[in-house]
């Protein structure tokens, strides 16, 4: 495994799909890969916060991730978060993601307490040398409830010491560290986190982009960074209004239940969230199927 991945396009972190008893619902899992590989997504990003990762007990974790890759079959990038509350856990799942041929991790802080940069560090450290060679990408999400940010400074302290951390997944609302990392480090692979910065950040040369309302309308996430990628900005831009629209309306990942709603009535059917995320009423989803019809979807 080359430590040189570098992410480009849209990035889908996946819903994980349940059953009607609650379980990991493997065929709903399979048929939503085809349909984001088929609508040309870039990647594919399993158990992160749109997947409900921290709701999933670890052996889920393993077999979301191994269906996924075996789905996936190298059609595209899989990159599997495998941050967890402790720096046991975390490093089984990335072993683990490691083992049935991921081409990276992503590995959000430790989350629950806080912790003081060099207890950061030090985990980071951990993981980096444990892996070897295998990829991990730092992963920046503070709008979780997680006091554990990362920060320019430790952030530039691990790349500059561990070859195989080889970028960032940044989802605090701001390019600000990723431009500045990009700036520094040559190889380094950063991915927005944020949809409403699409555009923006391509025009600052930023070309990876972690999309949880993608799994709702790959087609248009696909469509707008084909043509920011391309130089068209004038679609580009009305492309990115209509993102906009599309995150209003779906509470831009906030309510995890609306974008499964909405995915039901795609006909693609990936049950509901876990307890205790609660399901939208039908109301709700009639209010959202209304609005997102005004705009031209659905």
């Amino acid at each position: 495994m080359t430590a040189n991945l570098k992410l480009k396009g849209i990035i889908v972190p996946i819903v994980s799909p349940f059953d009607k008893h609650g379980k990991l619902d493997v065929e709903a899992l399979e048929d939503l890969i085809e349909f984001l590989i088929e609508a040309g997504v870039h990647g594919i990003f399993p158990a992160g916060t749109t997947g409900e990762g921290p709701l999933l007990r670890q052996a889920e974790r393993y077999l979301l991730a191994e269906k996924t890759i075996e789905k996936v079959a190298n059609r595209v990038p899989v990159i599997i978060h495998s941050g967890a509350v402790s720096t046991k856990e975390t490093l089984e799942l990335s072993n683990h993601a490691k083992t049935i041929g991921a081409q990276a991790v992503a590995i959000i802080p430790p989350f629950y307490f806080s912790y003081g940069e060099q207890a950061l560090y030090e985990f980071y450290a951990k993981l980096a040398t444990e892996l070897e060679d295998f990829p991990i990408f730092l992963y920046n999400n503070p709008g979780v409830g997680n006091a554990n940010k990362l920060s320019y400074q430790l952030s530039n302290k691990l790349l500059q010491k561990y070859s195989n951390i080889i970028g960032m997944k940044d989802s605090s609302g701001s390019l600000d560290l990723l431009l500045q990392l990009s700036e520094e480090f040559k190889n380094f692979s950063a991915a927005v986190g944020g949809d409403g910065l699409i555009l923006m950040a391509s025009t600052m040369g930023i070309d990876a982009f972690i999309s949880g309302n993608a799994n709702v309308f790959p087609e248009l996430f696909v469509s707008l960074y084909n043509a920011a990628s391309q130089g068209e900005i004038e679609i580009a831009r009305e492309l990115q209004k209509k993102v906009n629209q599309v995150r209003r309306i779906l509470k831009d990942g906030g309510d995890l239940s609306l974008f499964k709603g909405i995915m039901a009535k795609r006909g693609i059917n990936v049950g509901q969230v876990r307890s205790p995320l609660l399901a939208a009423s039908n109301s709700q989803l009639d209010q959202c199927q209304q609005e997102l019809a005004t705009i031209g979807l659905l």
